[in-house]
């Protein structure tokens, strides 16, 4: 492993039930793998659906932007005075569905960066079997306050 739960919140502003990454297990300086453990109960699975859980493919590209987010974050000068936002999702294909007992891991590459922006192809897996894909730009922002 090499950040836990709590080394993903000092990167990462989101909190529970919004927080997507469970630990990043690889990292170098233009990519990242990270984890997410869909249990059954996730608060999505109420609704999303019922008779069949099935987590939403927004919530896929939000792990993925999330994953993306801890490695942007490391790169970033002065990161604890950014927040990075999803700008666009581009090219973005649901090949499977994710359901309770998945382990997702999503991978993540940074194709573009600057000081003010990210572009980040992202790819989400389940066994082996690519579940999601997208191309993702993040804006990065001061933190009010900041």
């Amino acid at each position: 492993m090499v950040l836990g739960s709590l080394e993903i919140r000092g990167v990462l502003p989101h909190r529970y039930p919004f927080l997507l990454v469970d630990r990043i297990v690889e990292m170098s300086d233009l990519s990242i793998t990270g984890i997410k453990n869909v249990t059954v109960n996730e608060p999505f699975f109420q609704g999303h659906f019922p008779e069949k859980p099935v987590m939403p493919g927004v919530l896929i590209v939000e792990c993925m932007a999330q994953v993306a987010g801890v490695l942007i974050g490391k790169k970033t000068p002065d990161a604890h005075k950014k927040l990075m936002f999803l700008a666009s999702i581009e090219n973005a294909r649901f090949r499977r569905t994710v359901e309770p007992g998945d382990q997702l891991r999503v991978e993540a590459t940074i194709t573009r960066f600057r000081a003010t922006a990210a572009k980040v192809t992202g790819k989400a897996t389940v066994d082996g079997v690519v579940v999601a894909e997208a191309e993702l730009m993040c804006a990065i922002v001061d933190r009010p306050g900041s």
